[in-house]
């Protein structure tokens, strides 16, 4: 019983510590990234409609990435969009670079990574943006240049519908918040659970021998990890920071940044929708790629 009672104590004291430090990051990141979803949405869109138009080449492929960043919605509602895009003639460079892009990073997802510091920030939003514009080139150079389709929008299931239809916008954001929480609520209290397990029971030389040291085992280790482990953004926030304190190269933390979204079941669900097995196994090995290739460019710069 001593046992049990000394364990509890471990983790409740480390679950409080985690939640006064990044508790905030995961609030701020559901408001803001639901203000986005309800009042901007319709502008981005509008927006990548317009660089299509407008017939920037190959260099509309770097808008399109951006706002496929800054979009806040989840592969399943950045499918519906695609499909439509893809109906009115947008290229497909375009389309593969803002999903890409949406797949690895949103404004919820940037606000949570404030809490890895503004080093691992910066890093994240520049890979990611740099793993969504590469998409778009591959996908021009392999396949619209030729002719060829990356795409098939023709099983997209079209009665899938927005849940934000409220005409009272303020009842709409509210209603979008608490689904944000529940959708990411558990997932953020299991990772703060696991980070104080981690914290009680791993010690930092483990975790140098994992993620540190031979900085190439890191950066495989943690693109390895992040296939099974990652399910929300927010859950895994405080794993990372915790393994960042404790000798986890920047490198592997970047690698993990991309495998874990960019694998994520729901993501790869989404996926099947619009990606034959073929091109689906080729988005497969270039995510695992250019996850290993950013974290060792990064353990080299930084």
């Amino acid at each position: 019983m001593k046992l049990i009672k000394r364990e509890i104590i471990y983790l409740w004291y480390y679950i409080d510590i985690q939640l006064h430090q990044i508790f905030n990051y995961w609030l701020i990141g559901i408001l803001i990234g639901s203000f986005i979803s309800v009042f901007a949405k319709d502008k981005i869109h509008s927006i990548m409609s317009d660089a299509n138009e407008k017939k920037w080449g190959l260099l509309g492929i770097i808008p399109a990435c951006i706002l496929g960043v800054i979009s806040p919605l989840c592969m399943y509602g950045t499918i519906p969009i695609a499909a439509s895009f893809a109906k009115k003639g947008m290229r497909e460079d375009y389309i593969a670079s803002f999903c890409m892009a949406s797949i690895l990073l949103n404004p919820q997802l940037i606000i949570y990574s404030m809490a890895l510091g503004n080093t691992m920030l910066v890093i994240r939003i520049i890979s990611c943006t740099i793993c969504g514009i590469i998409a778009g080139l591959l996908v021009y150079v392999f396949y619209q240049k030729n002719g060829k389709k990356f795409f098939d929008f023709s099983k997209f299931d079209e009665t899938v519908k927005s849940k934000d239809v409220d005409n009272n916008l303020f009842v709409r954001y509210l209603k979008n918040v608490w689904r944000n929480i529940k959708a990411t609520g558990p997932y953020f209290f299991i990772g703060i659970v696991l980070t104080a397990l981690f914290q009680i029971h791993v010690s930092e030389d483990v975790m140098i021998k994992l993620f540190g040291g031979n900085k190439a085992w890191g950066v495989l280790m943690a693109a390895t990890i992040g296939v099974p482990l990652y399910v929300c953004g927010g859950g895994t926030i405080p794993l990372l920071r915790d393994w960042l304190s404790r000798g986890m190269s920047m490198g592997a933390a970047t690698s993990f940044m991309i495998t874990g979204p960019a694998t994520k079941i729901t993501n790869l669900g989404a996926l099947k929708i619009c990606l034959g097995i073929k091109n689906f196994i080729i988005y497969i090995i270039y995510t695992i790629i250019l996850s290993l290739l950013s974290g060792i460019i990064v353990n080299i710069l930084v």
